[in-house]
């Protein structure tokens, strides 16, 4: 093929390219033609549609405009018509405050007036009052301080009275209330505990086989006699008694030591200063025994448990002390039964008041070898035995060296008193019962009032007669209160002491 064949068809080919670019253009431009045509339309009809929409739109506003427009004026003429009436009522309210200044003031001029009148009657009255006060002190006598006084002192004896009377109305009835249930609580114990008392003695009496053996036990120029005083720090009394040998001692260990030592010499016979050593040694380890023993059974006897194996050793001790002719023991036996009863019918701590009364005469076992008061000893016993503290308290308080703070504590001290003033629990020498009668008796005559005053029922109880004339019924009260207190300050005794102030009126007169 020749090479312009190959030109003539690409000839050809160009040309039919030419012409399909051609066609498609103009294809192309009719359709954007068109499409630029349609466009118009629909603008043109968006635009006429938003003309339509603005003037709907505009016309809206313009009534929503006038709508607010006419409500605003509305308001307004109605703020209008609401602030004028406020000022007619603030005018009309203005008046009527300056009509009431005006009232005040007149008022404010009166009352000044009537002040002064009122001034010049207050001094007048004054002056009127200083005259009769001075006319008064004139008739009377008296100055303005001593009738003040005296209005004063009458009215203390008559609050004095009228509390007097209030306090025996309130006493009574707290009284016999009280005194039921004690009485109650009181006899049920004693019953339960019923325990006999045998009265002891400062010294011991060690029968003999005969008068011979007076001088065996004195020896040779008094040396056995003398030994055993020595070892025993015990008095030895040989006199004419018959086949009897009196020990004194206010130790009652050392006593019963030298008690059982010399019955020993007595049943062996053979009494020399080296039998009579080897003997009191024998008997010291024998009473060592038995007080252990005793202890034991005291904290046995009462079901107290833990106690220190010293203080049991302490309560033994006991068994050979007496206070009053009271074994101290049994006496602290009773206590701690007496106190665990009453604990608990009261709803107290039974343990610890049976403790607590075991132990609160703990310090009588060496108040002979320790100085203080067996209160004080057997407190300081406790602490050092690492005791409870309310148990030290209940020992402190039995004898109201402190004052209870417990309700076990006042127990430990009822039961005391109700162990040391049963019948036949306690004795005294006839000389410090004399003396406490005596004492009694000048302590209740000291008082102002006091007719005679006896004391009775082995000085128990101390009835005081009193003058009617000097002492009121209101009185009573008050006297017998300030005489307890006065023999609780002054004197020393077992158990209570009853004050019974008698007040009466006699009138005699003689029928002719």
């Amino acid at each position: 093929m020749h090479w312009w064949m190959y030109v003539a068809a690409a000839a050809v080919a160009v040309v039919f390219a030419l012409a399909g670019y051609l066609y498609r253009k103009h294809v192309a431009e009719a359709k954007i033609a068109k499409a630029e045509d349609a466009v118009k339309a629909m603008l043109e009809e968006a635009q006429h549609k938003a003309d339509e929409i603005r003037k709907e739109k505009e016309l809206e506003a313009k009534e929503e405009i006038y709508k607010l427009r006419t409500e605003a004026e509305k308001e307004n003429r109605d703020r209008r018509s609401e602030l004028q009436r406020t000022e007619r009522r603030l005018f009309q309210r203005e008046e009527s405050l300056d009509k009431k200044i005006e009232a005040v003031e007149a008022r404010e001029q009166a009352l000044n007036q009537r002040t002064a009148k009122v001034d010049q009657r207050e001094a007048k009255v004054e002056e009127l009052i200083v005259e009769q006060q001075t006319e008064l002190e004139r008739i009377s006598g008296l100055t303005a301080e001593s009738a003040k006084e005296m209005l004063l002192q009458r009215v203390e004896e008559e609050a004095r009275h009228d509390a007097a009377i209030l306090l025996r109305d309130i006493e009574q009835k707290t009284k016999e209330e009280a005194d039921r249930k004690a009485r109650n609580i009181v006899t049920l114990a004693i019953q339960r505990c019923a325990a006999d008392h045998v009265a002891e003695a400062t010294v011991s009496v060690v029968p003999l086989p005969n008068d011979e053996m007076k001088g065996r036990i004195i020896g040779r120029e008094g040396r056995n006699i003398r030994a055993l005083e020595t070892a025993t720090g015990v008095d030895l009394i040989i006199d004419d008694t018959p086949e009897a040998v009196i020990l004194s001692a206010f130790d009652p260990v050392r006593r019963e030591i030298a008690r059982i030592a010399l019955e020993k010499l007595i049943m062996d016979g053979r009494i020399h200063p080296a039998r009579i050593e080897e003997m009191v040694e024998k008997a010291k380890k024998e009473v060592s025994n038995q007080i252990r023993e005793a202890g034991e059974a005291a904290v046995l006897e009462v079901g107290v448990h833990g106690l220190h194996h010293e203080l049991i050793r302490y309560l033994g001790r006991m068994k050979y002390r007496t206070s009053y002719g009271q074994n101290v023991l049994n006496h602290s036996i009773e206590v701690a039964h007496l106190a665990g009863i009453m604990a608990a019918e009261v709803g107290a701590n039974v343990a610890l008041a049976t403790r607590a009364g075991l132990l609160h005469d703990i310090g009588k076992s060496i108040d002979h070898e320790v100085e203080g008061s067996h209160v004080e000893i057997g407190a300081d016993l406790a602490k050092k035995y690492r005791e409870n503290n309310q148990v030290i308290h209940c020992i402190m308080a039995h004898h109201n060296d402190v004052e209870p703070q417990t309700l076990e504590a006042v127990l430990v001290q009822a039961a005391d008193a109700i162990s040391a003033a049963r019948p036949g629990a306690r004795r005294e020498t006839l000389e410090t019962y004399i003396k406490r009668l005596e004492k009694l008796e000048e302590i209740a005559n000291s008082f102002d009032g006091v007719d005679t005053s006896y004391a009775i029922q082995a000085g128990r109880e101390v009835r005081i007669i009193v003058k009617p004339e000097k002492v009121s019924d209101a009185d009573t009260i008050l006297l017998a209160k300030d005489i307890a207190k006065r023999i609780e300050n002054e004197m020393e005794y077992p158990g209570q002491i009853k004050v019974n102030v008698i007040r009466e009126t006699r009138t005699t007169e003689i029928a002719k």
